[in-house]
């Protein structure tokens, strides 16, 4: 017979608060927790799995790491028993996610979105339990939602709302360009959780209006409201952007061993214990354990070789990772790889960060620029070419 969630005076048993800190590892808001709590012990009650939504829109062709914060977590919530839906946003990409933008975020076409989504699924499914695992598009209400039901849609929300999200609010206060079609991006975002009747939703702390107004709109259509979970926003090698590949600090989840190793040696010794929070399978005592390795002295590197075997072995092989490892050494001790990329440089003349960044030596040319100021020369580039860069 199952134990009840509950114990008689209301708090919650082991079982639910296992659960919670689970969720809770690494997340930046946890909203509303007192109704999490209940939604876990109402499944573990009734053996009835909770319907976990994470939506990702297909804007380029490629999941990098980033992305995997909020996945490593969907990962969790399906080893803890509950129905995982990965939701590719084929029909919201045409809007396009305004979120944290200064500027109109420009259209893709239906032939990029269908490109760029055929991948989606095949990556995620590296780290998501496929058996376990829902995928839908939103296109398939989406599209037949209809002028009508577009409308209604949008009866629901206040203009005055929507500007209290501070992108929207700092475009309009700067009077700069902030179209009717970018207000209907949330909404549409919100009515995926009443398509698919969510119990929580994930997402980027950039995402946390999006995923409230998608609370708000299931209190309209009658639906028990969904709880958010807010991931933080994974900075890139140069460790201050948030990580993407438009900006050029990404490591993609299919980029080859040997890249993918050299580029997480290249983050800083203070971003690596972020990845190691964010991206690893090592638990919270393992890892403040090798913290305190290192303010005794040990040597921050070994952490992060154990950190770039832990990522490269995930998502290609152990074998990969004991092979991406040698070549680094090899490189380090000044051998030449056995495989030596080649490189097509676009545009000349070039300015020597755009020259460093093209090349792959920095991430971005504003760090090549400022290794440069900094007296880098030919030692520093050495450097960052041993470490993969």
């Amino acid at each position: 017979m199952r134990q009840s969630p509950l114990l008689p005076n209301g708090s919650i048993t082991d079982e639910v608060r296992h659960a919670l800190a689970l969720v809770r590892r690494g997340c930046d808001e946890l909203l509303v927790e007192d109704e999490f709590a209940q939604k876990l012990a109402h499944s573990a009650e009734t053996g009835a799995p909770l319907r976990i939504k994470l939506g990702l829109d297909p804007t380029a062709p490629d999941i990098h790491l980033g992305h995997t914060v909020a996945l490593n977590k969907m990962r969790q919530l399906q080893a803890l028993g509950h129905r995982v839906i990965f939701l590719i946003g084929d029909f919201t990409a045409l809007i396009g996610d305004p979120s944290g933008r200064n500027a109109m975020r420009p259209p893709l076409s239906r032939e990029q979105i269908r490109a760029n989504a055929q991948t989606y699924f095949a990556q995620a499914t590296r780290i998501l339990d496929p058996g376990k695992t829902e995928i839908r598009y939103n296109s398939e209400w989406g599209a037949t939602l209809g002028a009508e039901g577009l409308i209604q849609l949008a009866s629901h929300y206040t203009i005055a709302r929507m500007l209290e999200r501070e992108d929207f609010k700092r475009r309009y206060q700067a009077n700069a360009p902030l179209a009717l079609h970018e207000f209907l991006y949330p909404l549409l975002q919100g009515y995926d959780s009443v398509a698919l009747q969510a119990d929580l939703e994930l997402g980027g702390t950039d995402q946390k209006f999006n995923l409230l107004v998608g609370r708000e709109l299931q209190k309209h259509y009658g639906q028990a409201p969904q709880c958010i979970l807010t991931m933080p926003l994974l900075e890139g090698l140069d460790g201050i952007e948030k990580m993407s590949k438009s900006k050029g600090n990404y490591v993609g989840i299919t980029d080859p061993p040997d890249e993918m190793f050299g580029k997480l040696m290249r983050i800083s010794d203070p971003l690596m214990w972020r990845y190691y929070t964010l991206l690893s399978s090592r638990t919270l005592e393992e890892i403040e354990a090798f913290r305190r390795a290192v303010q005794a002295g040990r040597n921050p590197r070994d952490f992060k070789v154990q950190l770039a075997q832990e990522i490269v072995a995930r998502f290609h092989s152990s074998a990969a990772a004991a092979r991406a490892l040698q070549d680094f050494n090899h490189r380090a001790h000044g051998g030449i790889p056995d495989k030596i990329p080649a490189l097509t440089l676009r545009g000349a003349p070039l300015a020597i960060g755009i020259l460093l960044k093209q090349a792959g030596l920095t991430p971005s040319s504003s760090e090549a620029l400022r290794c440069v100021e900094q007296g880098g020369g030919a030692h520093g580039w050495r450097e960052n070419s041993r470490q993969g860069a």
